[in-house]
């Protein structure tokens, strides 16, 4: 992969993530403004369409940035992947361990296990593009590999966990479809239409076969062809046309109908509740105790070395920007709770209050840090 296209994708995301910020506000505010009625009315008119529909173009373009990655990009090496691989590891099992102890006694809110293992890659790199040309390359390439280690495990969370009232005729159509993919694949058929109108009646098998339909974008990215020439790679080229839309339109949609709820009737209890404190919890604690903790084993039994120019606090401060969940996380908390308003507006406050705090925590850590470059090094 080269190095103005992995500029260029930084660059993207980094401006995407102010993006999501900026919806992010504006869907609180709508929801607590005399129009909140309307905002009500957008949610229930259009979250299928954008949690069920649209997101699976962004798992379309999450499964293709995978692929890229594993083939030529900073997936492709083993002592590349070593370090985020388990620093990812890390980042979500330590999470789920939180979130699960704050709520061993309340069954009913132990579903919402998986909120907080997610790292929004969009917000994260946000923050970080704030601190300029001062950021080691390397240190951006460890968060997104990182983070996209961090989607694969998202997407093997809901295909396990998230799959309601299997259908097994709408399951073997979806296997049928599956293996036409792998035969366009192999016999190197370069035109995306046949990809692509698979791609859709897979959705339609997965959503009737009670497999959450999102995962058919990750499928069908599995098979789109690349080519060395990146100029008639139809992984890259499809890659090239999703991504303006995916981080500029989808997920600022996203945003818009998940991150807002009512404050009116928040008091101080709310923050204490038990869904509410294991998602903030969750994101600000466990993740940089996961990524950091993991990271630092693995480089002390030297399997692993600190990303080049980077410093020990620099580390640190971006373990504390995985913390960040929100898009995923708000993806993964709506799946949990789907009909349950109360718990849904939690999850919300939870998701917001955890990826508040790492994003400006991490964010004063990075200030000192990239201050003082090379500051407690490996030697």
């Amino acid at each position: 992969m080269s190095f103005q296209f992995i500029k260029r994708f930084l660059q993207l995301e980094s401006a995407g993530g102010m993006m999501l910020f900026v919806m992010a506000f504006f869907a609180m505010a709508w929801a607590n403004s005399p129009f909140a009625t309307f905002h009500q009315q957008f949610i229930n008119k259009f979250l299928f369409l954008i949690n069920d529909g649209l997101m699976t173009l962004f798992f379309l373009v999450v499964g293709l940035e995978l692929k890229r990655g594993f083939l030529e990009g900073q997936l492709s090496r083993l002592s590349e992947v070593i370090l985020p691989f388990f620093a990812a590891f890390g980042g979500m099992v330590v999470p789920v361990m939180i979130y699960c102890w704050v709520n061993a006694a309340h069954p009913e809110t132990l579903k919402g296990w998986s909120t907080p293992v997610a790292t929004d890659i969009a917000f994260a790199l946000g923050v970080l593009s704030l601190f300029g040309q001062r950021v080691p390359v390397a240190l951006k390439l460890f968060l997104l590999a990182l983070a996209i280690f961090d989607d694969i495990g998202a997407i093997i969370i809901i295909s396990l966990f998230y799959s309601t009232g299997i259908s097994y005729p709408f399951l073997l159509l979806s296997l049928i479809l599956i293996s036409v993919l792998f035969l366009l694949n192999r016999s190197r058929v370069l035109s995306l239409n046949p990809y692509l109108c698979i791609g859709l009646l897979l959705w339609l098998s997965l959503l009737y076969g009670g497999i959450h339909p999102t995962i058919a974008g990750v499928l069908l990215a599995m098979f789109i062809p690349a080519a060395e020439n990146q100029e008639y790679s139809p992984l890259h080229s499809l890659e090239d046309v999703l991504h303006f839309w995916v981080v500029f339109v989808i997920m600022p949609l996203f945003a818009l109908a998940n991150a807002g709820f009512s404050l009116q009737e928040l008091t101080l209890g709310e923050f204490t509740k038990e869904v509410v404190l294991g998602i903030t919890l969750g994101l600000f604690l466990g993740k940089q105790i996961g990524v950091f903790l993991f990271s630092w084993v693995l480089i002390r039994l030297k399997f692993a070395k600190l990303p080049e120019g980077c410093s020990w606090s620099q580390l640190y401060g971006v373990s504390l920007l995985c913390g960040i969940g929100f898009t995923m996380s708000l993806f993964l908390g709506t799946l949990s709770f789907p009909h349950e308003a109360t718990y849904l507006a939690e999850v919300r406050l939870g998701v917001i209050m955890g990826s508040f705090l790492s994003g400006l925590l991490g964010a004063i850590v990075l200030i000192f840090a990239l201050n003082k470059r090379g500051l407690s090094s490996v030697q």
